[in-house]
């Protein structure tokens, strides 16, 4: 892919997010569906592992604070779930792939909450969209150019041993819905995400998928990553270089 064009540059800079449509084709978005329809087929998650993924602080502290599960993710393939797709005793309501909100690892959030780096802006959110993303089925929805007034709030690990595994420390301040702008995409398109741009996507309730492929990227010349983010390197899986 060609470096991005001045215009380009300057937008993600004014606005802190991105979209590259046709960044992969609809053959290679089919090749990525289907390798994550494989892995999805051989799920086998204890019913005490079944566990919601949320960005809300309530929800986070009995869900995916409490668990080695969530806090030991980052080096394996873990599943994270829809909210309303188990009963009470664990058991799936709808077909399991149909369950699955997040694999590895709603409201509105920064990406820097989580995994903060010092100085801040060294983090890249990468959202490769595998379907087709609307306004029915869940798009992302941004703030344009909130990425700069930093950061306030911050989920840490808490000490080894206790119970929740994680908390919030700040909070987080009152926003205008009526600021966000919606940003539906076509398949095989790329969104770069400013770690601190803050973004959203509305639960889906249609009956289409969105299928995406995310992940992050850190310039580690000159960055420390925090030793308090719940995702840390290990020494089976320290975090791939690009380049050097």
């Amino acid at each position: 892919m060609a470096c991005l064009s001045s215009s380009q540059l300057q937008k993600f800079q004014e606005d802190g997010f991105l979209v590259l449509e046709g960044f992969l084709s609809a053959e290679e978005c089919a090749a990525m569906q289907q390798s994550i329809g494989q892995i999805v087929a051989k799920m086998d998650v204890p019913l005490h592992c079944r566990t919601v993924f949320t960005t809300k602080e309530e929800e986070q502290k009995r869900a995916q604070g409490n668990t080695d599960y969530f806090l030991s993710s980052g080096d394996k393939i873990r599943f994270f779930f829809e909210k309303g797709v188990f009963d009470e005793e664990g058991n799936f309501l709808v077909p399991p792939e149909k369950s699955i909100n997040k694999i590895g690892h709603v409201l509105p959030h920064q990406d820097a909450t989580f995994l903060y780096t010092e100085p801040l802006g060294r983090l890249l959110g990468v959202w490769i969209a595998l379907e087709d993303a609307t306004l029915e089925n869940g798009c992302l929805w941004f703030i344009p150019g909130s990425h700069t007034s930093g950061v306030s709030r911050r989920m840490v690990r808490n000490p080894a041993g206790s119970t929740p595994g994680t908390c919030f420390q700040g909070s987080e301040p009152a926003r205008d819905n009526s600021l966000f702008v919606p940003t539906p995409v076509r398949r095989g398109a790329l969104v770069l995400i400013h770690g601190e741009v803050v973004h959203k996507s509305e639960q889906n309730f249609s009956d289409s998928s969105r299928h995406v492929y995310t992940f992050h990227l850190m310039e580690a010349s000159g960055t420390v990553w925090s030793p308090e983010n719940w995702l840390q390197p290990t020494a089976e899986l320290p975090f791939p270089l690009l380049y050097t």
